[in-house]
């Protein structure tokens, strides 16, 4: 059957009965000598023709490829030396965990990436093809092998190689034959895997709304880098190696791991498992390959995913729409500090920059005082950092809009309205967030009765850290580039005046350093009274820096306007 967009028309052809929809004849096999046979090869010769029309005269993307020549070398190579390692060590033992437990962490990538780093080889996109009459199978064998030519493919074949390697090391000439099939059928896993996702997930990916989940994904990585590196130092230290060989033995009899560890097995003598291995990968191979094809249309296509029709519309009067409800479903106060306050809940959960940026705190806020707790220091001092940092996101709050600040300007909303609107939106989201920090914090201390003084040193950092804050947001805004990216930075100046951020959280540490010495001195008694010190000094150093910042507003608001507005 060819695919076409006429294959998901909702008109009467749709349900022909007739012999034009089930025609098998010379329409239906339109594609011409090249692909008549079912022959993948214009699919190749496409995909090298636009990378080479994408460079022509592009010093820039020549550039690009040139630094992905060099990072998919560096990777090839990397990834050949450490698989290659327990062959030179002759230790099987390391080769039985390392293959196996590699090769799945591998496969693994391949399904992460493309839904994280969707369209990046747009020759590959099944959607280019919609309106050419292919056979299924054509364009999957087509889209297929194209994909085998490339740079991820051709660094994962050279570093999955090391393999290799190492069978040979181990078991001789057979053992190295048996596993170079291996890693070729590996390869195959891996773009099949690839392709069968994306294509499974296409139209998602296609929204905004997915795609900015997709970057919020990479926030969360970013994020994780120091405390997963941190984590697996320290559980190399203390690493139990027969639980690694226990897990690898288990992967190495499943898709993942099987295509990586059968040259082992012909070196260990077990060379019944090869077959039965290598059938375990060809059946995995086929059924991605039909999860492919069942879902290559309505990729090809494009097909909006299914409307929100069951979800009833929100009733009531329109202020009370544009105002909004608070997290736990309560209604704002139908005033202008309301509508403000539900507008900026609305931009943190729908924003990408403001969402990355919550995500991030999150993760670096738990870890940060876990880590100490678990090394047997004081999270109190942590817990400051924690709180200053909570507050940083608000450094640069009215960059997020940019120009679109002006409506506020043109309304005439007084600068105290602004700050606390902002402010109490920040804190809908914040609050909860430390709180989950302090249970944390007290729960691995092994000292559940210090929550409540935690707690409140929390949020008198917090406050001492918007105190401080705020006044920066109007002093030293500066325009972000027009992007959802987290990681997107303004260049001259914005850099310079990006420092004075660091300088407001060590701001913040210093001033809520009393706090701490008073928490010092008195000892046991602050568990008592650490709730409500903590938030009284908080809210003080609110009050002052919102005054002052509410304030400088009303004097700056063109300046304002003028310093976030891209491009000025």
């Amino acid at each position: 059957m060819a695919l076409s967009p006429a294959a998901n028309s909702e008109g009467p052809a749709a349900n022909s009965e007739g012999p034009a929809a089930n025609s098998e004849g010379p329409a239906a096999n339109s594609e011409g000598p090249a692909t008549k046979n079912g022959s993948p090869m214009p699919f190749v010769r496409l995909k090298l023709r636009l990378i080479a029309n994408g460079l022509r005269g592009r010093p820039g993307r020549i550039a690009l490829f040139v630094t992905g020549v060099l990072v998919s070398g560096i990777f090839a190579v990397a990834g050949y030396a450490i698989f290659a390692v327990p062959g030179v060590l002759d230790d099987g033992r390391a080769a039985a965990t390392l293959l196996p437990l590699g090769g799945s962490a591998l496969v693994l990538g391949w399904v992460v990436l493309p839904l994280v780093f969707f369209g990046v080889d747009e020759s590959l996109d099944p959607a280019r093809f919609a309106l050419f009459p292919l056979r299924r199978r054509t364009l999957i064998a087509g889209l297929f092998t194209a994909a085998l030519v490339g740079l991820p493919a051709l660094a994962t074949l050279v570093a999955t190689a090391g393999t290799v390697s190492t069978a040979a090391q181990l078991g001789g000439g057979g053992a190295a034959l048996v596993q170079f099939a291996g890693i070729v059928a590996g390869l195959l896993l891996c773009v099949a895997v690839s392709r069968s996702v994306t294509s499974a997930f296409a139209t998602g990916l296609r929204s905004r709304r997915s795609r900015d989940l997709a970057v919020v994904l990479l926030a969360v990585v970013a994020a994780l880098l120091g405390p997963l590196q941190l984590a697996v130092l320290a559980g190399l230290e203390r690493a139990d190696w027969e639980a690694f060989g226990t897990v690898a033995r288990i992967a190495g009899w499943t898709p993942l791991g099987a295509p990586y560890s059968i040259g082992l097995d012909v070196a260990a003598g077990r060379a019944w498992a090869v077959p039965v291995k290598l059938l375990i990968v060809g059946a995995a191979i086929a059924g991605l390959l039909w999860w492919w094809s069942a879902t290559l249309e309505r990729a090809m296509l494009g097909a909006a995913a299914s409307g929100r029709g069951g979800e009833a519309a929100e009733t009531g009067s329109p202020v009370d729409r544009l105002v909004g409800r608070l997290l736990f479903g309560r209604r704002l106060p139908a005033t202008r500090f309301g509508a403000l306050v539900g507008r900026e809940v609305r931009y943190w959960l729908r924003e990408t920059r403001r969402r990355a940026a919550l995500i991030t705190f999150t993760v670096v806020g738990l870890f940060l005082p876990v880590s100490v707790s678990m090394s047997g220091g004081s999270p109190g001092l942590m817990g400051g950092f924690v709180g200053a940092l909570a507050a940083v996101a608000l450094a640069n709050q009215f960059g997020y809009e940019g120009s679109a600040y002006a409506a506020n300007m043109t309304a005439g909303v007084p600068g105290r309205t602004e700050i606390h609107s902002r402010a109490a939106a920040h804190a809908l989201f914040t609050v909860p967030l430390l709180m989950v920090v302090a249970i944390v914090v007290a729960l691995v201390s092994g000292r559940p009765e210090g929550l409540a003084a935690q707690f409140g040193g929390l949020v008198a950092a917090y406050g001492v850290g918007l105190g401080v804050v705020l006044p920066v947001s109007v002093i030293a805004a500066y325009a972000l580039p027009e992007t959802t990216s987290p990681f997107a930075l303004s260049s001259g100046g914005g850099a310079a005046k990006g420092l004075l951020t660091l300088g407001a959280m060590l701001a913040t540490v210093v001033v809520s350093v009393p706090l701490q010495v008073v928490a010092f001195f008195l000892g046991d008694v602050w568990l008592w009274l650490g709730l409500p010190a903590g938030i009284a000094y908080g809210c003080a150093a609110y009050l002052i820096g919102s005054g002052v910042a509410g304030d400088l507003l009303d004097r700056r608001m063109p300046e304002l306007l003028a310093a976030v507005t891209p491009g000025r």
